[in-house]
């Protein structure tokens, strides 16, 4: 699919989608407790599609309720389907290879596009230190294993994705008490190093705990203790919090609600796009969430935007825009949306954390770079750094970009476009669809001409 965007102002109000961080780890906390649970503001991506199709395969029952709810039934991990196929999703294929572990099964766990591409040695090395046989091909998809998982002491390296630790938590979290002391009674003690995203591993334990799960012990991001004493009960509803409101009925150990929050990731976009276009105001996303891309407001105040935050909404006004620096090193999916920020801000701004950029839907540093400049902004990449030399108004050189397939880059594009000297095209489009599939529609919400064929 190819979409045409039309330059011009941006004006109005957008209820946030649903976070995929939170749906997935819902999804996969929802098959591990045992019982009922109801997904209310369920997500509608494609790696939302991708991880309740895994659970299912898993064990799970899903019924699709007429008031736009999700209702998820399991006794835990029992596949009834050898293979399990993660789609394009990083988080699905990390979260979900140790969740499938805790069954006996063989299992055989594929995927699709650039996640064939992506590294999987960790599981080839960390896998069997928990009793897992486990293989891969080369260290890429597929990955064949079969456990049962055992949780012991481990030390893992953190650096690549905290994506791996959040799969191996809730397994852990899920085995039987009996597994998760030694035999003396002692806890049992994952050591990380070089943990990246670590609000990302706040959000895991928070919905851990808000479904019951086995908690385990956060000693400053280095050590992540398990014992039977860290078994946490599920809250009564009068303590659910308004970005994690589980709450009972009937029976608390087996029927429960889980509502989604927005999603901070893609409404990056829309308050870029207030910052550079007009003035957006995006609902629905909380200022007490744990989603680590909740710092875009940060980067957005820095440029010189108009900022108004309450807890449950943000609305960005246009100002004058300035060059600024950030750090995205635990929030390396902002990348895309603070470039196209950073286009629009006189200067050159300074974001780090590139490393993190490499093994993305594509290699997300070298893809900014080529397809900025086709709007004459120039991308420098340096070490961990990347300097984007921006400019108050962007001069087309070529007036068709091309998302490599990657959700976050079209979407960088069509916020670039708003202050173009002409429409521009963006090809493979539809790649929205990965994380945010009412992109185009809320752009056009706002204002902007958006044709699509």
């Amino acid at each position: 699919m190819q979409v045409t965007i039309q330059p011009g102002k941006v004006s109005g109000i957008i209820q946030a989608n649903a976070s995929k961080s939170a749906m997935q780890r819902a999804c996969a906390a929802a098959l591990l407790k045992e019982g009922i649970t109801i997904i209310h503001n369920p997500g509608i991506s494609n790696d939302d599609k991708a991880a309740l199709d895994i659970i299912q395969k898993l064990g799970a029952t899903i019924t699709y309720n007429g008031n736009g709810t999700i209702a998820i039934k399991s006794a835990g991990v029992d596949p009834i389907n050898t293979t399990i196929n993660c789609g394009e999703s990083g988080l699905s294929i990390r979260m979900f290879t140790p969740i499938a572990s805790l069954s006996d099964k063989k299992i055989s766990i594929t995927g699709e596009g650039s996640l064939v591409t992506r590294p999987m040695d960790f599981f080839d090395e960390v896998m069997p230190m928990v009793g897992v046989n486990c293989s891969s091909e080369n260290g890429k998809l597929p990955l064949q294993i079969q456990g049962p998982l055992q949780p012991s002491d481990i030390t893992i390296d953190g650096s690549l994705s905290s994506q791996f630790l959040t799969g191996l938590l809730m397994a852990y979290g899920a085995a039987p008490s009996s597994k998760v002391e030694h035999a003396e009674n002692k806890p049992i003690t994952i050591t990380v190093t070089n943990l990246k995203s670590k609000p990302y591993i706040d959000l895991t334990l928070e919905i851990m705990k808000a479904f019951g799960l086995n908690v385990p012990e956060n000693r400053n991001y280095k050590e992540f203790v398990f014992s039977n004493s860290t078994h946490i009960m599920l809250p009564d509803s009068s303590d659910a919090t308004h970005h994690s409101p589980l709450t009972t009925h009937h029976s608390r150990l087996t029927t429960h609600d889980y509502t989604v929050e927005g999603d901070w990731s893609g409404a990056a976009f829309l308050l870029v796009a207030g910052a550079v276009a007009g003035s957006v105001t995006v609902n629905g996303i909380f200022n007490t969430s744990r989603q680590a891309d909740k710092k875009i407001v940060d980067a957005i105040l820095d440029a010189g935007a108009d900022v108004e935050v309450t807890a449950t909404s943000v609305k960005v006004s246009k100002q004058q825009l300035r060059a600024f620096v950030f750090d995205a090193t635990d929030c390396p999916d902002l990348f895309p949306p603070l470039v196209a920020l950073a286009a629009n801000c006189d200067g050159v701004t300074r974001i780090h954390g590139l490393k993190r950029l490499k093994h993305k839907e594509s290699d997300r540093g070298l893809t900014l770079q080529e397809e900025f400049s086709k709007l004459g902004i120039r991308i420098d990449l340096e070490e961990d750094i990347m300097l984007v030399y921006g400019k108050s108004h962007i001069k087309l050189l070529n007036q068709t970009l091309n998302s490599h397939h990657d959700h976050r880059i079209a979407m960088a594009g069509v916020i670039a476009a708003l202050n173009a000297d002409f429409e521009i095209h963006i090809r493979h489009a539809e790649a929205i669809n990965k994380s945010y599939p009412d992109f185009y529609r809320h752009m056009q919400q706002l204002g902007v001409q958006v044709e699509t064929k």
